[in-house]
């Protein structure tokens, strides 16, 4: 099991000057920690017009900053909507094979369609197109990283031959993953041979099976690209405090506060489906996460929030169904103080991760921190 932090960079009202910079700032200071303490990876989204929710509509310049100011950790541009409105596959190749260079080859690459009204309107992308421009995406970008020249003549986008520039530090490619949201995008993942980036929404048992399925197709895929990224990642809430009941009414602020604001944000696409992303269900079960019925502490099952015990039991049940990464979001419209987020890293990394990390990583975890 590995972990990494994950960023949507909520901005809280009212926009006062220099309350975005603080943000940024903050989640700076996070990663550079999460470095020194042994992390495995920083991902960040990519969103558009979803305000408070997530101010990070150019996360290849935020992932620069990170790899300006961390040594081992992976960085994860995840994840790039591959909608032609949004992004022109030749910039796609060209903006990540220029993160790899500059981070020494620690790029992860995420692919995604966008998942609200909100944003596919302000671009003008009809919603019944993405997934099939998603496809085409996934399949030319790594030709474009591993070919000297490149054409393509397609349904969404056309090019003549050409020499798309820079390459990719790693070979044959960077690792390449989807986002799965919308049932049976994780098939969709392992036919492709890519890597599942999945959500915590529903039961750890839902999660469970839809591994299982994963992992079989995966088994005998036809790879887009030159490798078959064949694991499976999370996204998770992280707050873990020695204090139990701080840590549980801390936590959980900050996920009330998160599935307040995701709630609205899938309320149009909730109400009026398409074929393309048909209902998830997602708002009965953001507002039961809220409420926290799972255990006498309130905090949902498999939510990695409270004392190191509980953090630990809740990481242990998702290794134990096949997820090899767990992403964890940190804050939520900085509800919690920074400080308070900083000693959540340093208690996760001197109490659970050692659990799950050799003897070299469990004496650098031991030792980092500021």
């Amino acid at each position: 099991m590995k972990f990494g932090i994950f960023y949507e960079i909520s901005v809280p009202r009212p926009w006062d000057p220099g309350v975005e910079k603080r943000v940024f700032d903050n989640c700076l200071e996070q990663v550079a920690l999460a470095d020194e303490l042994g992390f495995d990876s920083v991902w960040a989204v990519e969103h558009h017009f979803l305000e408070e929710y997530s101010h990070c509509s150019a996360p290849e310049l935020f992932l620069t900053a990170c790899a300006m100011r961390t040594k081992k950790m992976r960085v994860g541009h995840g994840i790039v909507v591959c909608v032609p409105e949004f992004n022109h596959p030749i910039k796609i190749a060209e903006r990540t094979a220029t993160l790899d260079i500059l981070s020494g080859g620690r790029l992860e690459v995420g692919t995604g369609r966008s998942a609200t009204w909100n944003e596919l309107g302000g671009f003008r992308a009809n919603p019944d197109e993405t997934k099939r421009t998603w496809d085409e995406f996934v399949r030319c970008l790594p030709k474009m990283w591993t070919q000297e020249r490149f054409g393509y003549q397609g349904r969404s986008w056309s090019m003549p031959v050409r020499t798309i520039l820079p390459k990719p530090i790693q070979k044959p490619h960077p690792p390449m993953w989807v986002a799965v949201t919308s049932p049976g995008t994780e098939i969709d993942a392992a036919e492709r041979g890519l890597g599942s980036l999945g959500l915590t929404f529903g039961s750890v048992k839902e999660q469970e099976t839809k591994v299982q399925n994963y992992r079989r197709i995966i088994a005998n895929c036809e790879p887009v690209g030159e490798v078959v990224n064949n694991q499976v990642s999370t996204v998770n809430f992280l707050f873990c405090h020695e204090d139990t009941e701080k840590g549980n009414k801390i936590g959980r602020r900050m996920l009330g506060t998160f599935n307040f604001l995701a709630a609205q944000l899938l309320a149009a696409r909730e109400a009026y489906p398409t074929k393309s992303y048909p209902s998830l269900g997602l708002l009965p079960s953001l507002r039961k996460e809220a409420s926290g019925p799972a255990d006498p502490a309130g905090v949902p099952e498999g939510i990695a929030i409270g004392d190191p015990e509980r953090v630990l039991r809740a990481c242990k049940r998702w290794e134990s169904v096949g997820v090899d990464r767990i992403n964890f979001l940190l804050n939520a419209l900085e509800t919690i103080p920074q400080e308070e987020v900083l000693n959540s890293l340093r208690t996760f990394a001197k109490h659970v991760m050692p659990h799950f990390q050799d003897s070299s990583s469990q004496a650098a975890a031991a030792g980092g921190g500021r």
